[in-house]
This record gives C-alpha cells, structure tokens and sequence, in this order.
C-alpha cells in the first residue's frame, strides 16, 4: 500500500508539473484567456477656438485681454467608449480619461469616445438600420432655459429656442475597427477632438460703467446640437442665455457653444442668411435694468467655432443711473437665478 501511494502521488505530481507546459490548456484560466479587447490611449486637443479664416487669436493675442491660454478647457475626468457591431450590438464603457481596457464584439467594430463628465449635455442615439448597415448615430444637445426678462432680439432669428451653454465635450469616432482574439490588448491610441469652443464676449463702455451692477447676456443663432461621430452641427438654432461679470472697461463673459449651425455640412453650402445678435442686459446699483441689442453676424460668422466677440461705444446715461439726487443703493439683490429645464428627446 504504501508503494502504490508513492506511486500515485508521484503521478499527480507529473500531472501538475506538466500540464503548464502546454499554453493551450493554460489559457483556460481568466488571466490567460484569449479576447476580443483593446487598450485604449486617449489624449485631448485643448482649444477653445479654431480658426477658418477669421483673426488668428493665438498668434495676435491682446494684451489687455485674458491670457488666451486660461481659456483653454481642462482635461476631462472620465472617458466613455461605446462599440457596435454590424449585428446592431452595443456596449458601453467607462474608463480613466487618459484610458484603459476594453472588450469588443468579434470582427468589425464602430468605436465612439466621447468625454463622460458633462453636467448640461444630454446625448441621444439614433440606429440606421438602412442597408447592410447598422450605424449608430450620437447626438449632443444641451438642456433648456428660460430667463423672464429676454424677450428675444429684433437682430435674432425668430422662434429660437433658449438653453443653457454646453459644458466642455471631446470626441472621436474609429469605424470598422477589426476585433482579433488575442491575449494582449491591442493598443489603440485616439486623440479627442473639441466639438464645444468658446466665445469671449467684451463690452466695452464708454459711459456710466460706475452706475453698472451686474451684467448678463444672450447669443443668439448658435448651434442646437453636434454630432459625435462626424462632428456636423445642426441646422436648428438656438439661444444660449450667459451670465458675465462687471470689469474696470466694461464687462465680459465666457460663451461655450457647439459653434453655428449646419457647420461643416456639404447639405449647407451657403450661411448667408444666417442671424447672429447678442444682448446685453445691465443691472444698475439703483435697481434699473437696461437691455441692448446688437448685431453680430458677421463677427460670428467668421468665427464659426469660437472666438473673440467686441461690442464699443455701451453707454448709461446719468438720468439713467442716477436716484435720489446722485444718491446709489449698493444693496441693491442679485436679479435671481435662470431656470432650467430638461429637454425632451
């Protein structure tokens, strides 16, 4: 009995020493599997504003103006990849913003990423099933917001619609990426395009800026929506509602759009009719408020994807900021906050 024992034990030890040495059995084990995954290397483009043939900020910079760089938008904190098949599977995953490991479908594969720490923008999905092909279509759009005072603009477009400026939002899109099975992911490096930019709105005084409170505004004919996969805005318009604030020349504020509309679209050729106006509203210390309008179509739509808008010449009158025989009422409230509201999709 003891021989036999010897025996078998030596057998069970010959069976575990050598059953590694054959990698096919040993992929088995979950942390040796083969897999339809790719490790996923994002970087992100930080610019606020892109040129198409209007001034060229970056090079030609003010320097009265903030420094250009601090407009930049910061690094996102959390990438979103969604895969589809040709079978009209998805998935969705989220990762690190810099990236990380992700399981695909076996064979092709469309791959979207997009940033997934947004607060204002709500995305919808649109599937083309026409054909052979399954495609599936995101789209941003930003939540809506009312304001009691903004009655609209005789420079607007009519009937837009009001909403609140977009958070920062990067994307990119890789089409019929080709799955394999394999033990290591595939490295696959994607750098992630803005499709929000900014606009620098100035308001430049020329009197009564010591009667001035506090300021906000509107920037009318902008863009309702991008899509992410091709980057297109869309053809509908829409108003963004801003708040700024008072500055030693006037006032500022910092506009996030998704740019003008039907922009680059080869279906809208033509933007000559398009209407750009941007309104100022102004609070004064004695509890008046005035409002301005301009039109500002020809600076926007030189640049369609942010830039820098100047509004000169903004006056108060004195009978205008003046009560009490020059006397000011400092505690004068703020004028309260927007409203916003979900849009329906």
């Amino acid at each position: 009995m003891k021989k036999l024992f010897l025996i078998m034990a030596g057998i069970m030890f010959l069976a575990v020493t050598t059953s590694c040495e054959h990698k096919d059995l040993c992929y088995n084990h979950p942390e040796h599997a083969h897999k339809y995954h790719i490790k996923v290397v994002a970087d992100y483009r930080l610019d606020w504003e892109e040129c198409y043939g209007g001034p060229d900020w970056e090079a030609n910079w003010p320097e009265n103006y903030l420094d250009y760089n601090s407009l930049r938008p910061g690094k996102p904190s959390g990438l979103r990849v969604v895969n589809n098949d040709v079978k009209g599977n998805s998935n969705t995953h989220n990762i690190a913003a810099n990236g990380g490991v992700v399981t695909l479908y076996e064979g092709v594969n469309d791959l979207l990423f997009y940033n997934n720490d947004t607060e204002y923008i709500l995305f919808s999905r649109i599937n083309d099933m026409s054909g052979a092909s399954t495609r599936a279509t995101t789209r941003a759009t930003t939540r809506t917001r009312t304001r009691a005072t903004y009655m609209g603009s005789k420079y607007a477009n009519e009937g837009e619609e009001t909403m609140t400026p977009p958070d920062a939002l990067f994307a990119n899109y890789y089409e019929g990426y080709i799955a394999e099975k394999v033990i290591d992911p595939s490295v696959v490096e994607v750098t992630l395009q803005p499709l929000v930019f900014t606009y620098k709105i100035r308001y430049e005084f020329a009197e009564g800026l010591e009667y001035v409170s506090l300021i906000r505004g509107a920037l009318s004919g902008m863009a309702r929506s991008v899509t992410l996969d091709t980057g297109e805005t869309s053809a509908e318009a829409a108003t963004l509602l801003f708040d700024g604030e008072v500055t030693d020349f006037g006032g500022r504020a910092k506009v996030t759009s998704f740019g003008v509309p039907a922009f680059p679209n080869a279906n809208y050729p033509s933007r000559a009719e398009a209407k750009h106006a941007l309104n100022l509203e102004v609070l004064l210390k004695n509890g008046n408020m005035l409002s301005f309008d301009y039109d500002v179509t020809d600076q926007v739509l030189a640049q369609p994807h942010g830039g820098v808008i100047v509004i000169k010449g903004i006056e108060v009158k004195v009978e205008q900021g003046v009560t009490n025989s020059g006397g000011f009422d400092v505690s004068v409230s703020d004028w309260g906050p927007y409203e916003d509201i979900v849009l329906p999709l």
